[in-house]
């Protein structure tokens, strides 16, 4: 029996107080500014929709710690999000985790690929986004 992929799991340090970094990441215009446009609510329970390329994913607000982490499915494929903030003095260690991954063969209908495909593509879409976050916050 094959085994579901691992969680994506991505860290970047940005040189901001943790409470500048949650504000970016905890309200539909500053995950619009580094993520994707949103109707997000910083409320647990909240359903909202990410607009992405393939058209609006549903999610919904699994969990809210300010200013240390926020978790949200994602889509409809089972994914979850989790962002987790770590206070390093004026600096911040912000970590996203995007877990929920089927079997490696598994389709993942929206894309019609397979799921090993669509991780390893996102996985390096993170790297981007997260990085698009970090220059976000210190310019």
């Amino acid at each position: 029996m094959e085994k579901t992929l691992p969680n994506i799991q991505q860290t970047v340090i940005i040189n901001a107080p943790i409470q500048k970094v949650w504000e970016q990441v905890s309200t539909a215009e500053g995950i619009a500014a580094w993520f994707m446009p949103n109707d997000f609510i910083a409320e647990v329970g909240h359903e909202f929709h990410l607009q992405s390329p393939f058209g609006p994913s549903p999610c919904k607000v699994t969990e809210i710690e300010p200013p240390h982490r926020l978790s949200f499915t994602w889509d409809t494929e089972g994914w979850f999000v989790t962002f987790n903030l770590k206070e390093l003095g004026e600096k911040t260690e912000f970590t996203l985790i995007h877990g929920g991954w089927k079997e490696s063969d598994e389709l993942i209908k929206k894309a019609n690929e397979k799921a090993s495909v669509v991780r390893e593509r996102m996985n390096g879409g993170w790297i981007t986004i997260l990085e698009t976050l970090r220059k976000t916050l210190e310019n």
